[in-house]
């Protein structure tokens, strides 16, 4: 009888020791596979922290690149008032804008607009372009210069044409000219400044 608890008590604890190892390894398998998992989800958290903090940078560079940018345009521009203190100069780009601002619209009736100092200018290169437009083009045309309504002071100088019915304007003003350039030539001028990008494809 002794025998017999002695074998029963020993395969007692052979099963308890069998599931006590069983148990042991599966909270084992439960804990490595919720370190696993905690890595997993720490390792995806600093990839999106290193990707954040990628963006940020590149964001501030792009804002520096942009703010230089427009500085560069802010000093052009101011550069520009000087260029219309130039008489001789300014008159020669007057007749420019006025004729290609003529040309560009192509209609029978146009006005001008100009800055209220530049009015008397502005009245002899209109009288200039008049019979160039109409040996060029093969029409007639009545072009008036605007006295009620003149170009902001702040504009350094140049014209904005108007049709008859004033719907279709054509800004040739040096402001709105260099804005046109500037934007045209945007990809050259970020190359000479920053280099060339890898990244675009034209």
């Amino acid at each position: 009888m002794a025998l017999r608890d002695a074998d029963t008590q020993k395969q007692a604890e052979e099963e308890f020791d069998i599931e006590k190892g069983r148990l042991v390894q599966t909270q084992r398998l439960k804990i490595m596979e919720y370190y696993e998992k905690k890595e997993k989800q720490i390792e995806q958290q600093k990839k999106i922290q290193m990707s954040n903090l990628m963006n940020q940078a590149r964001l501030k560079i792009l804002r520096a690149r942009d703010d230089l940018i427009t500085d560069l345009l802010n000093e052009a521009k101011q550069r520009l008032s000087k260029v219309v203190k130039d008489t001789p100069r300014y008159q020669v780009l007057l007749d420019g804008l006025v004729l290609q601002g003529l040309y560009q619209l192509l209609e029978h009736q146009m006005i001008v607009r100009c800055g209220k100092q530049d009015f008397p200018l502005v009245k002899a290169v209109v009288q200039k372009a008049i019979p160039m437009y109409k040996i060029a083009t093969k029409n007639n045309v009545d072009v008036q210069i605007d006295q009620e309504s003149y170009l902001p002071e702040d504009i350094a100088g140049g014209v904005e044409i108007y049709n008859g019915d004033h719907k279709i304007k054509v800004s040739n003003t040096p402001e709105s000219r260099l804005d046109l350039i500037a934007q045209q030539m945007m990809p050259e001028v970020q190359g000479a400044l920053f280099g060339a990008n890898a990244n675009r494809k034209f």
